[in-house]
């Protein structure tokens, strides 16, 4: 299963680094940053599920990343940290586009908590269970079905599959995979995800027929068109 990414942006160091150490204990993906355009570049390349901003950062204002993030589509949940508790501060954030915030100083247990509470509200229905062909996907209990035999998949294979049949019909690059399956300090590269690539053909492929997984020269892969 994806690990749920947070992007954790503040220009006290040791507090940032601190946040995000506490939430990897959680076993959430978590990339950490110190001012505003820093955070900007990389909401703009990587897929976050929470935004957790300070209020005061250089380059761009934690408010500012806020507005931005949802300019750009952003429907994740964000959570401000502020040293600025008047009611008129938290109200513009909060009209902002921010979900919630925290007045500095804070417990590490209550953001924390915070956290688990803006995630479940992001978490959303998704479709159970998708069938390509004979190839049936169930994402709730993360189950992958050859007619009606299972098949055992690795988490990374699992995440593979599951991120193909969901853009069905779409091609996706390399990278796109990559950020997808792997956490950023992973080191993965496009040899990697061509071995992950092979290791799941072999599990889901039928003898004589296609593979499911169609290769897409200079550009990454799809699920085969024939399937959709």
């Amino acid at each position: 299963m994806r690990k749920l990414r947070i992007l954790v942006a503040d220009d006290d160091h040791t507090l940032c680094d601190n946040i995000a150490k506490i939430l990897k204990l959680d076993f959430y993906a978590v990339d950490s940053v110190f001012d505003g355009a820093e955070a900007k570049d990389l909401i703009d390349y990587y897929q976050y599920d929470l935004l957790v901003l300070d209020w005061m950062m250089p380059e761009a204002l934690g408010i500012e990343v806020c507005r931005y993030a949802r300019s750009k589509g952003f429907d994740g949940g964000i959570l401000m940290l502020t040293a600025k508790d008047a009611t008129e501060d938290i109200i513009e954030g909060l009209d902002n586009g921010a979900d919630d915030y925290m007045v500095k100083p804070f417990k590490m247990e209550e953001l924390r908590a915070r956290v688990r509470a803006l995630l479940r509200r992001k978490n959303k229905m998704v479709e159970e269970e998708i069938s390509v062909g004979s190839l049936k996907l169930n994402k709730n209990k993360r189950t992958v079905f050859i007619e009606n035999f299972e098949v055992s998949l690795t988490k990374n294979e699992f995440l593979l599959l599951e991120y193909l049949i969901e853009n069905r019909g779409q091609v996706l690059t390399h990278e796109q995979m990559i950020d997808y399956i792997w956490d950023i300090d992973d080191n993965a590269n496009t040899n990697t995800l061509a071995a992950l690539i092979r290791l799941v053909r072999k599990k889901i492929d039928m003898e004589d027929e296609p593979s499911y997984i169609q290769s897409i020269r200079g550009l990454g892969y799809k699920l085969r068109d024939s399937d959709v």
